[in-house]
């Protein structure tokens, strides 16, 4: 993996960045805006020019969702959007925007940082989780029936709602609003219990190296699909219902 830092050049606004790709939005006729996570500044808006020239299309294949890129910038406080003065491929993705089932997954995971990381500040441990999933899901030869689980799970733990693993006792129902385990049913009606908080529990050891050997059928794992997000909803208001699990949810038997 790649090491990742700050570069100054020239004068003290001018930066290299380290950035994952999260999406292109039209913004007017000669000019696109992309946004990018980005290694010291968070999630950064930057211009992506349009049109039929060598340099636009370029620029365009450049910026796909998930590309690893290196961006050179001018960087001035007070500032929203940021034009590009370099840009260049910072690991080059060799299936995960031509394999139908990687793309869809993809899919999923620019629709889920998207609507989960908006915080324009520095996080080494998040970033290099974000990159390294990219760079696993691309290299990866079968076996991805559960990356975008393990990926969610996981996420979790970088953005601080992780549950609380050491509360649990079997038999206990999981508290999804306090993301604790407990021997009462909370009052409100946000909890599982059952094999489904055991489930939950399971998923606290689940990782990109053994994700294989957890075994679910294809109406357990969307269950667990549902589940997760609905619990990150109890703890992150800004998302809300998203397209790509539909498309998931038929992709994996």
């Amino acid at each position: 993996m790649c090491t990742f830092g700050v570069e100054f050049i020239h004068c003290a606004m001018i930066e290299k960045l380290q950035g994952v790709v999260l999406r292109t939005i039209k913004y007017n006729d000669k000019n696109a805006i992309v946004r990018v996570y980005t290694d010291m500044h968070g999630v950064m808006a930057f211009l992506l020019p349009q049109g039929n020239g060598k340099v636009a299309r370029q620029r365009r294949a450049l910026f796909q969702p998930l590309s690893l890129v290196e961006i050179v910038a001018d960087i001035r406080q007070g500032r929203d959007l940021y034009s590009i003065k370099e840009a260049r491929c910072l690991h080059p993705l060799h299936s995960l925007h031509t394999d139908p089932i990687k793309n869809a997954v993809a899919l999923f995971v620019t629709e889920l940082l998207s609507a989960v990381i908006v915080e324009q500040e520095r996080n080494p441990a998040l970033f290099s989780f974000v990159a390294g999933s990219v760079v696993f899901l691309d290299r990866a030869n079968g076996g991805i029936a559960n990356f975008h689980i393990c990926f969610l799970y996981n996420l979790g733990v970088f953005i601080g709602i992780e549950p609380d693993r050491d509360t649990y006792r079997p038999g206990c129902v999981f508290d999804m609003e306090g993301g604790v385990f407990s021997s009462c049913h909370p009052v409100h009606g946000h909890y599982v219990e059952g094999v489904e908080a055991e489930a939950v529990y399971r998923l606290s050891r689940i990782t990109y190296a053994n994700m294989h050997l957890f075994r679910f059928n294809r109406g357990q794992r969307n269950r667990l699909l549902q589940l997760t997000l609905d619990y990150y909803r109890l703890h992150n208001s800004a998302l809300g219902e998203l397209h790509s699990p539909a498309v998931l949810a038929d992709l994996f038997s």
